[in-house]
């Protein structure tokens, strides 16, 4: 009986729930495919904001610029999603709605627990239920909504540049690649459009810079020889044939224009040196010319070597201002940021009565974006 007592509750819990919203005056709109668009692309461009300053291709301050502009639109998108709704004021309607799930709910229900019912069937863990929720799942929805959009709508290349960076994004890089080449096809030709569609083919392809995507990205240069990412992958498809003068060549001008001491400058540097050439952070002169001699792995324990001289150095003479720049920096260089910052405090402290000196190492502690600077 006590079972009875408690379907009857959850039915007339059940039953309220959908006769709650009958009795509004409006119902919640729902987003137009135009809008989910919109609101889709000014998401994916603040992602593409966060990863471009996390790779240090824009200043902080230009991101965060740029990511309030792409807010304020995203927000205009959304409220022009909730203006697209149509709000029904049928009062007869409403009732008969509300009649059917006073009726029809109960007993669809009681029919269908008595049919398929299980009470011993297991839990279904919250952790399972809630792996896709939350932001993740409003992504997905706009995915399949603007998926259905373009389905009914196949000539609207903006939803295709949109949807495109989402399925890089997932790696579902074949799909990708396919809405990038509709982008250029419906909207025209431009240097960005091809080059995310090199960058789609090559990471459909695992890496390897093949003959179509090579072609994007020779067609991007063309439209615009500054474009980082198509310089980028036409040094690897360089590397790749074997060419490895030419790939050096454009790897040290990418490095010399990423912000010193960046994630991306670095790692520039790293592969330039794994290929045998001389990174622009390296020291020169005599010493740095018989380095650059050397096979890659000695190379890399030379430059060490050299270092932790300069760092004995400074130990026992701390008052070399140019030393102390010059050992915080090949730190950054080489990967290793706790010791540049390590080095930084041990500056600090030896030129604590040189102010133009200790000036110096605060400005460069700053450009580096060391921590406590």
């Amino acid at each position: 009986m006590l079972v009875w007592i408690i379907m009857a509750l959850m039915t007339g819990a059940a039953v309220f729930a959908v006769i709650g919203p009958l009795g509004r005056d409006r119902p919640a709109p729902e987003a137009s495919p135009e809008a989910a668009t919109d609101a889709l692309f000014y998401r994916s461009q603040i992602a593409d904001i966060e990863r471009d300053a996390e790779r240090g291709l824009i200043e902080p301050a230009e991101a965060e610029t740029a990511k309030v502009e792409a807010a304020r639109r995203l927000l205009a998108a959304a409220r022009r999603g909730q203006s697209d709704g149509k709000p029904s004021t049928a009062q007869g309607r409403r009732r008969l709605a509300s009649a059917l799930a006073l009726v029809g709910v109960p007993l669809l229900s009681l029919g269908l627990y008595l049919g398929l019912g299980n009470p011993n069937i297991a839990d279904q863990p919250l952790r399972d239920r809630a792996a896709k929720s939350g932001s993740e799942l409003g992504i997905d929805q706009a995915v399949a909504k603007i998926e259905e959009h373009l389905a009914a709508n196949p000539q609207d290349g903006r939803g295709f540049e949109v949807v495109g960076p989402v399925y890089m994004s997932r790696g579902r890089y074949d799909d990708a690649q396919r809405a990038f080449e509709n982008a250029i096809r419906l909207l025209g030709e431009n240097g960005e459009r091809f080059e995310k569609l090199g960058e789609a083919q090559v990471a459909s392809a695992e890496g390897v810079v093949t003959a179509a995507a090579r072609q994007s990205v020779e067609k991007a240069l063309s439209l615009d020889p500054k474009l980082v990412k198509a310089r980028f992958y036409r040094a690897l498809a360089f590397e790749q044939d074997g060419a490895i003068d030419q790939a050096l060549a454009i790897y040290g001008e990418l490095a010399s224009e990423a912000p010193l001491g960046s994630p991306v400058r670095i790692r520039l540097n790293e592969k330039i040196a794994s290929l045998g050439g001389s990174p622009p952070d390296q020291p020169t002169g005599p010493a740095a010319d018989a380095i650059a001699s050397m096979p890659a792995g000695e190379r890399q324990d030379a430059i060490r070597s050299m270092v932790a001289g300069l760092d004995a150095r400074l130990a026992a003479n701390g008052a070399d201002v140019e030393g102390w720049l010059r050992l915080v920096r090949s730190y950054m260089v080489l990967g290793e940021p706790a010791k540049a910052r390590d080095a930084l405090a041990r500056a600090r402290a030896s030129l604590a009565g040189d102010a133009p000196g200790l000036g110096r190492i605060e400005a460069l502690g700053r450009e580096l974006k060391i921590e406590g600077s």
